[in-house]
């Protein structure tokens, strides 16, 4: 670090001392040399660098936190092993038929008639189709019931329901 400061600081320029010889300068010629001279240069205190600084502080300190330090959560408690010459456990049989799948169909919106009925239009990616509460939808579907931002469907044979949300999930 010594070796760079003093490196920089023999290359620097500096302005030459006035001689007693040398004719004053004009006023112009001073004005001139004011603006072009270099800055002083404040002198390097290389003892400064050598000299022996505190350590610091061992308390943590973050001056952006302003409450004090929270308790360290307790420690945790392990649940004991189960013992080795327990029989390992059996799988649970299936209790009942499996669910329906869920139905394909998205809520794409509502038609409101001038009668005032209104008609759900739903989409399952392919085609568009259209019905009113009882109808039956791809000959598989029914509509329960139309909201206002979901309707409810079942399957015809009566397996279960669904909920479709007007998002179309």
């Amino acid at each position: 670090m010594a070796i760079i400061v003093l490196a920089i600081w023999s290359m620097w320029p500096s302005t030459p001392a006035p001689s007693a010889a040398a004719p004053a300068p004009s006023a112009r010629g001073a004005a001139q040399q004011s603006r072009t001279a270099a800055p002083s240069v404040p002198p390097v205190k290389l003892d400064s660098l050598t000299a022996e600084r505190q350590p610091p502080n061992e308390t943590p300190r973050n001056p952006f936190r302003y409450q004090p330090k929270s308790a360290p959560p307790p420690p945790r408690v392990t649940a004991p092993a189960p013992p080795v010459d327990a029989e390992p456990a059996k799988p649970l049989p299936p209790s009942g038929p499996p669910p329906p799948p869920p139905i394909p169909l998205k809520f794409i919106g509502i038609l409101t008639r001038a009668n005032g009925i209104q008609w759900a239009v739903l989409s399952d990616g392919k085609t568009t189709m259209h019905g009113r509460d009882g109808d039956i939808i791809d000959g598989r579907y029914r509509i329960v019931k139309i909201g206002i931002e979901s309707i409810e469907l079942m399957y015809v044979d009566g397996r279960g329901r669904q909920v479709v949300r007007l998002t179309g999930q």
